[in-house]
Order: C-alpha cells, then structure tokens, then sequence
C-alpha cells in the first residue's frame, strides 16, 4: 500500500521499502534485549548514507560544503512538480531546450522537480549502461537550466539515469551543489501520482557530518497554497 487518505488529502509514499536480506548496499540491523525484567528492545542501524531513497546534500561532493545538517528544515520540502520528458529519444541528454519545453513555464523558484522520462530501468543495478538502459541521462547543461531557475531539489524518476558517466554525473553534481541544491534519488510510486504539483517532504536525520541520508519521502496532494 502506497497512498493514503487524510483529512481530505491524498498522501502518496515515494519510498522505496528496505529489507535488509535483499539489499545489496550496506543496511544491517542488530536487535538486542537491554536486560532487566521488562524486555526492552534497542536496534543498531549499520546503514551507508546513500540507501534506498536517499537526499543528497552538497557535502557529498565538496569538503567545504554544507552537510545534512547544515542545510535548514526547509531545503526538505515545499511545492513539488512532476516532469515527464517525452520530447527526446532514448539515450539522450536532456537539453535546456527539453525542459523548458517542459516545464519552464510553470516552474518556480524553490521548487522540489521530479524529473522522468518513458524509459524507466530501476537505477543501481548490473542493467545500468547496458543495451537494456534507454533512460535519459543528466549533465552539465541541464545543470545550469536548473541552477538558472533556482530550484531547490532536483529528484529522479527510474526513466533518468544519474550514473551515466564521470563526464556526466559530476558536472552535475557540482554546479548544483554548489549552490546548496539538494538531489532526490531512488523514488518510488510517481506512478501513482494523479497530479504534476503538489506539497512533498523528504526530511534527513540531522547529524552533522552526513554527506546523504535515507528519507521517508512522499507526497501530498490538494493542499491549495502548493497545488
């Protein structure tokens, strides 16, 4: 089950559910009884910080950047658009041209966007930059489209790949980053979706230190002031 209703409002879970068993990175978990009459069960989480869903803060590719929690309660949420690049062909670079097609005109500064594409492949897995991966792919001028509208997260559906290539990703990463742009990866359930903009939330732990975080993120639809 992924979406909810509540008060009138539709709530959509875009996480990906973790089981320790099936995870190939690193998500253990250790239960263990503290002692005394009353059972009193305490876990230790042993989790790498880019697990499942995950927001990615600035100090992920800069020592001198800000950490999770660094960056305010507000980078975390806010009005989100859903975009779904249906312009180019398979295996293109999305090109400002594409996105302002897209959704130039409806973007906001300090929007959260979702960007897709028809191409979906499950990103992370041994079908990445195989025959079998048509998703678009990410790089420095789609960097700058969105550093120029002054968004504060870009987020990936499975049809854009975010490990394409070094020449790619780290542009990218950096020019974004740079401006203390966030980026959301491994969502789930943007199927789900019935609308293109809505309220979302994302919120990491605040340890300082972290370069990422695992989230619970989800969406909201039919609060008035974000739709």
């Amino acid at each position: 089950m992924c979406t909810y209703q509540l008060n009138g409002l539709r709530v959509i879970d875009l996480t990906k559910h973790l089981n320790p068993k099936t995870e190939t990175r690193r998500c253990g978990l250790t239960r263990f009884n503290t002692g005394g009459p009353i059972p009193d069960y305490h876990t230790i989480m042993d989790l790498t910080s880019h697990l499942g869903t995950h927001v990615e803060c600035p100090y992920h590719h800069h020592d001198g950047w800000t950490d999770v929690e660094g960056m305010p309660l507000t980078s975390f949420m806010g009005r989100a658009i859903y975009v779904k690049i249906t312009s180019l062909p398979p295996r293109s670079h999305i090109t400002a041209a594409a996105l302002e097609d897209a959704c130039g005109k409806r973007i906001k500064e300090g929007d959260i966007v979702i960007i897709d594409s028809p191409y979906p492949l499950t990103p992370f897995t041994e079908k990445t930059n195989t025959e079998e991966d048509l998703r678009l792919c990410v790089g420095a001028e789609s960097a700058q489209w969105f550093a120029a509208k002054k968004v504060k997260c870009v987020g990936f559906g499975d049809g854009v790949s975010i490990e394409n290539c070094n020449e790619d990703v780290k542009p990218f990463h950096d020019i974004l980053m740079a401006k203390d742009i966030t980026f959301l990866e491994v969502l789930k359930n943007l199927d789900q979706l019935t609308c293109d903009t809505f309220f979302m939330s994302y919120s990491p732990l605040p340890i300082k230190g972290l370069d990422s975080c695992p989230v619970r993120a989800y969406a909201i639809e039919g609060i008035e002031q974000f739709s």
